[in-house]
This record gives C-alpha cells, sequence and structure tokens, in this order.
C-alpha cells in the first residue's frame, strides 16, 4: 500500500525524559506478563475453574498481556534509547494492535458482566444459557467485533497525509496525536474516531453500569452469604470498569485536542489495568487462589 505521506518515520517523544522510568515500567511491565500468565495457566490446567466466568477471564488476561505488549515494551526500549523513531509502518501496525486488543479486553468485560448477570438474575436457567458452545461463540464475536474495530481505526490513519513535522508528543502511535501532525482539515475524521471508539467506550461503560444496577437491585431477594458472595465478585469487575473506561472515555469522547496530561491518563488503561486485572481477580477471588496454589505448590 502506498503511504499518503512524505514521512516514513516518525518521533516518539516519550512519557518523560527522565530515564528512571526504565526500571519502573519494566518491573511494571514483566509483573503485568507474570500475573496474566499464572491466571491463564491456573485457569487452563486447573478442573475446579471451569465456570463460564472463569472461561471469560482466560481470555480477558490473554487480552491484558497482549494489550501491555503493544505498548510497554516500546516505552522500556525507549527511555534508554536516543533515537526514538518508530517506521511508518510499524506506527500503524501499532495504531491496529491496541485498538484490536483494546477492543477485545472491553467485548471480554461486557461478557463478564452479562455472566454474572444470568447467575445472579436467572440462576436455574444458567447452565443452559451459558453453555461452552454459547460462550466460545460470544467470545469469537468479541474477537471479530474487535477486528472490525481496528480495521476502521487503521482506515482512518491511513488516510492521514504527514508532509512536515513528525514528533508525537505520546510514549506509542495513536490517532489522536497522529491527527495533530496530519496536514490536512481533521474535523471529519476526529469525528470518526470519536463515534467509533468514543461511542464503543461510552456505550460499553453505560451497558455495564446499567447491568451492575440490575444485578445489585435484584440481590436483595438472595440470602446474605449469597448477597456477600455476589457482591465480592461484582465489586471486583466494577473496579476493573472504572479504571479502564474513565481514561479510555477521557481520551476518546473529546474534540481533536491533546492535553499532556493525555499521556499520564494513556498509562492507566495501557499499563495500569493490565497490571492490577490479575491481582483485583486473584487477591479478591478465593476460589482462584486455591487453584493457583493447588497447581503451582504441586509444581513445586
Amino acid at each position: 500500500m502506498e503511504l499518503n505521506s512524505s514521512v516514513n518515520e516518525f518521533i516518539l517523544f516519550g512519557l518523560t525524559q527522565d530515564k528512571a522510568i526504565f526500571g519502573v515500567f519494566l518491573m511494571f511491565y514483566l509483573a503485568t506478563l507474570l500475573g496474566n500468565f499464572l491466571i491463564v495457566v491456573t485457569i487452563k490446567r486447573s478442573r475446579t475453574l471451569g465456570s463460564p466466568m472463569y472461561f471469560f477471564l482466560f481470555y480477558l488476561s490473554f487480552a491484558d498481556a497482549c494489550f501491555s505488549t503493544t505498548t510497554a515494551p516500546r516505552l522500556i526500549v525507549d527511555a534508554l534509547s536516543q533515537q526514538k523513531t518508530i517506521s511508518y509502518n510499524e506506527c500503524m501496525t501499532q495504531v491496529f494492535a491496541v485498538h484490536f486488543f483494546g477492543c477485545m479486553e472491553i467485548f471480554v468485560l461486557i461478557l463478564m458482566a452479562f455472566d454474572r448477570y444470568v447467575a445472579i438474575c436467572k440462576p436455574l436457567r444458567y447452565t443452559t444459557i451459558m453453555n461452552r458452545h454459547v460462550c466460545s461463540v460470544l467470545v469469537i464475536l468479541g474477537w471479530v467485533g474487535s477486528c472490525i474495530h481496528s480495521s476502521a481505526q487503521i482506515v482512518l490513519a491511513l488516510r492521514l497525509p504527514f508532509c512536515g513535522p513528525n514528533v508525537i508528543d505520546h510514549y506509542f502511535c495513536d490517532l489522536q496525536p497522529l491527527l495533530k501532525l496530519a496536514c490536512m482539515d481533521t474535523y471529519v475524521i476526529n469525528l470518526l474516531v470519536v463515534s467509533n471508539s468514543g461511542a464503543i467506550c461510552t456505550v460499553s461503560f453505560t451497558i455495564l453500569l446499567i447491568s451492575y444496577v440490575i444485578i445489585l437491585y435484584s440481590l436483595r431477594n438472595h440470602s446474605a452469604e449469597g448477597r456477600r458472595k455476589a457482591l465480592s465478585t461484582c465489586t471486583s469487575h466494577f473496579i476493573v470498569v472504572v479504571l479502564f473506561f474513565g481514561p479510555c472515555i477521557f481520551i476518546y469522547t473529546r474534540p481533536a485536542t491533546t492535553f499532556p496530561v493525555d499521556k499520564v491518563v494513556a498509562v492507566f488503561y495501557t499499563i495500569g489495568t493490565p497490571l492490577l486485572n490479575p491481582l483485583i481477580y486473584t487477591l479478591r477471588n478465593t476460589e482462584v487462589k486455591i487453584a493457583m496454589k493447588k497447581l503451582w505448590c504441586s509444581k513445586v
């Protein structure tokens, strides 16, 4: 594909010029990979974690590890590098990957909320509705939806002509900072970005909020023990949802303006959420902790 641009590489300004972030984000990234790897392997190998909730958690952890990998390694390497360049093709690939795995995380979070809704509000029909075939189809639809979303983003990015400045004031390639560099009127493209990424974030967050309100309302008919277990699970999910969607909505639902704080906000959903998800889902989940102890202690 011919480049719609006279620029064949970009310079990533990075998160900060302080080289001390190398060690900090290297530890964050390794902890993210380790935490999500432990969850993926534990769910795959454990016989006690066969319910739909853990089936979806498996894919959430996988998406988290991949999502973090789309941005963190370059941030870590660029912290020590003098040449912080990224080729045009690599930049476009990063735009696609960030939106693909980020969107997949959104869809899996919705599936997890739907699973909790069925489990709590329709317990007698739970095993019929959420059978393995249905869960597999829902995950496949999530992958397809993510591919459609990220393909739309990359089509918009490829339409941007770059003919002068090539310094991206960010630590990874995304449409908002690229729009600032484009030598054309980006009003229409920004509207398309907001109607795509912004709408997905806002609508998904609204759906999740409504689902948790319905779940909490339905808990009034449950026993004290049932309410405690359901609240514990839903609280974990809700913490993850707020940590992920808050920064996403801030970034993707506004006009084509960028602020210095955008890079810090982006750290929350590209590095912070994938790091915290394993901690939230293991520290607050007795079944996962027991399964991990059984599996890994037997290995040791």
